[in-house]
């Protein structure tokens, strides 16, 4: 028994060296550290303790039941949230070690930073071309931007399809040519992360599997979190998996982080919470 003791705390010493040492170096690659204590809408408490990194160059899917507060965590990352009536903040979302929320920080500087494409596609009315290029007019870009729109509609897989066409409106875009457009125009000013709350939820499976694939490309050269319903989309793209439930103790939903880990790791060994959420499938 003694041995059988030696052996446990060995391998109890062993995990945690082993996880203190993945902690390091997940802390020295972090593009964002994102600490929220507490979300408020006016009086209601939306998210609570949700402490989780977003590591440069990877992929990080944010999924959970409906509720759970996982576009309101996403949309705090660029200060999209000030947008909304009543909301405030608890905590800290660190950018290189800025705390965004400062009071000296430019909520337009940060989601230049840090960029955004939405659930639903959202081109603007107006060219292929000035869509790309709204965001590098608005930031007042100097450079070339016929070329930079080339680039960013290269990047997201659409050149070849609207080459000929860049003075139609975006509006004629089917919807996964809209969405990619969107994408278009959110990388066209080179943020360093894309933020991407549910882009797939209102495409066809073919347009999904070609943003899926896009996502794919896009992470050799942006740092990418991801809020997805679909469980399976998030085993096939998220490097990283942070899994959200819901607290409804309280009287009221209060979305929260469970856990945040290797995506493989997440669904083969999920928490108790989350495999209860799954087989109820509350995840749709």
């Amino acid at each position: 028994m003694a041995h059988a003791m030696a052996t446990t705390t060995a391998e109890r010493s062993r995990r945690e060296a082993t996880n203190g040492t993945t902690a390091a170096a997940a802390a020295s690659t972090a593009v964002i550290d994102c600490r929220l204590e507490q979300v408020h809408y006016g009086g209601f408490l939306a998210v609570r303790d949700s402490h989780l990194q977003i590591q440069k160059g990877r992929i990080t899917g944010f999924i959970g039941p409906s509720g759970c507060g996982k576009s309101t965590v996403l949309r705090s990352l660029n200060r999209m949230n000030d947008l909304i009536r009543g909301f405030r903040l608890q905590g800290q979302v660190r950018f290189h070690g800025t705390d965004v929320y400062a009071r000296h920080v430019d909520p337009v500087a940060v989601r230049r930073h840090i960029g955004m494409v939405f659930q639903q596609p959202n081109p603007f009315s107006m060219s292929i071309f000035d869509n790309v290029a709204f965001g590098l007019r608005l930031n007042r870009f100097k450079g070339n931007i016929p070329e930079r729109v080339e680039r960013a509609l290269r990047q997201a897989a659409l050149w070849d399809e609207v080459k000929d066409k860049l003075k139609h409106s975006g509006l004629s875009l089917s919807g996964g040519q809209q969405q990619r457009l969107c994408i278009a125009r959110a990388v066209a000013t080179e943020p360093a992360v894309l933020l991407m709350d549910e882009p797939c939820s209102a495409l066809d499976p073919i347009a999904t599997r070609r943003i899926e694939e896009l996502m794919l490309q896009l992470k050799q050269q942006y740092t990418i979190a991801i809020v997805t319903h679909n469980m399976q989309q998030a085993q096939r793209v998220a490097d990283v998996t942070a899994f959200f439930s819901v607290d409804i103790t309280r009287g009221s939903r209060t979305g929260y982080l469970v856990e945040v880990g290797p995506t493989q790791q997440v669904f083969e060994s999920p928490a108790e919470t989350m495999t209860k959420e799954y087989v109820s499938g509350h995840f749709s």
